[in-house]
């Protein structure tokens, strides 16, 4: 057997080729489900859309042609014991799992800097203010930057390949460490579509975190308004979740990735080679279940989808218009229109919103907020 053929044949034994395939399948149709119930919900509800909520539509859209895209062919290869189609098969989903790929982890990060600008910088001027055209910018850029690093391999810097493992396919990260071609151009895209996303999230939901404790701290301080603890502890581990989840999903790829760059990878059991392939994949899920576990906006969306749960659009109008409460240095408070993500509901007397808390006026002369 010709090494061009046997590179794509399975390394695994047929019971872990099955249960790959299996996994991939259930990870499938999770992810068209939720994200499909994410673009449906979007569609309905689409002349009330804020222009920061496109960017969740988008990121929709991505985990959604990854799976249709991508994941036929990764499972009828899984079970086919083989990679099926050859060197053309290959270069297809490498390409579309890069482009894909690369649109999601951008999305969520310019996700981040939209909800920090909106919801933990005071005084926001008029030109960072997220409008639809600068939101259709950000998107139509994002396209951009995954395209451009899609081609660099068809034009001759990095290429794709098979897996280690030989059931599906990626970047050529294997053995890297041989050839200054495929290494500068992991390192490079580790740094720029792994490592500055990274930290742009965590430092974004850290200062929206903390901006949040300084409200609650002064507003308790002050007692004028109060606030539910639980809605603030929801409002936080929602963030925190969306990071995680972009962590456990990327960091073993692309820890593997970076160590084929110094190390040889021979020793490394093709098993352990699909373990954070598979981790990577399962990235296209868990964010509609995170906005239905901590959004009870878009749970009643999704509730909405069922003829017997639908709500009244002046329901739905109502809880659009409520007021947010925007932090402002000095010690004041300043209560605008929501400007983002109004995903606000009326709790328990309270109003909330995702990302940020909004509450009704109370106290003070003529019922307003000081």
């Amino acid at each position: 057997m010709t090494d061009s053929v046997s590179k794509y044949v399975s390394k695994l034994s047929p019971i872990v080729d099955y249960g790959t395939g299996a996994f991939l399948l259930i990870v499938a149709v999770m992810t068209i489900v939720g994200n499909g119930a994410v673009l449906v919900a979007a569609r309905k509800r689409a002349s009330r859309l804020k222009p920061p909520e496109l960017l969740s539509v988008n990121l929709a859209f991505t985990d959604l042609g990854a799976a249709v895209t991508m994941y036929p062919l990764a499972i009828a290869s899984a079970w086919n014991h083989g990679w099926l189609g050859g060197e053309a098969s290959c270069i297809y989903y490498g390409l579309m799992g890069l482009l894909f790929g690369v649109a999601s982890i951008m999305t969520l990060t310019i996700m981040a800097v939209v909800r920090l600008i909106t919801t933990a910088m005071s005084h926001i001027p008029a030109s960072r203010v997220p409008s639809w055209t600068r939101v259709w910018r950000a998107i139509v850029a994002v396209w951009l930057y995954s395209l451009l690093w899609c081609l660099f391999p068809l034009i001759g810097w990095g290429s794709y390949g098979p897996e280690p493992f030989g059931t599906a396919c990626s970047v050529t990260w294997t053995n890297s460490h041989q050839s200054w071609n495929r290494s500068t151009f992991v390192l490079l895209f580790f740094t720029l579509c792994v490592l500055l996303p990274l930290s742009t999230l965590m430092l974004c939901y850290a200062r929206i975190a903390y901006t949040h404790y300084q409200v609650y701290r002064t507003l308790k301080h002050h007692r004028t308004i109060s606030i539910s603890n639980q809605t603030t502890r929801r409002l936080t581990l929602m963030s925190v979740m969306v990071s995680a989840g972009f962590v456990v999903s990327w960091g073993p790829y692309a820890a593997v990735s970076v160590w084929s760059v110094f190390c040889a990878n021979e020793n490394i059991p093709p098993f352990l080679t699909l373990l954070p392939c598979l981790f990577a994949k399962s990235s296209t899920v868990y964010n509609p279940f995170i906005y239905y576990a901590f959004s009870k906006s878009f749970r009643r969306e999704v509730s909405a989808l069922k003829p017997s749960c639908q709500l009244s659009k002046s329901s739905q109008s109502d809880s659009d218009n409520q007021p947010a409460v925007h932090w402002k240095r000095g010690g004041h408070l300043q209560v605008l229109p929501q400007p983002c993500m109004c995903d606000t509901v009326r709790v328990g007397g309270y109003l909330e919103e995702r990302g940020l808390p909004t509450v009704e006026r109370t106290g003070g002369p003529g019922g307003s907020v000081p």
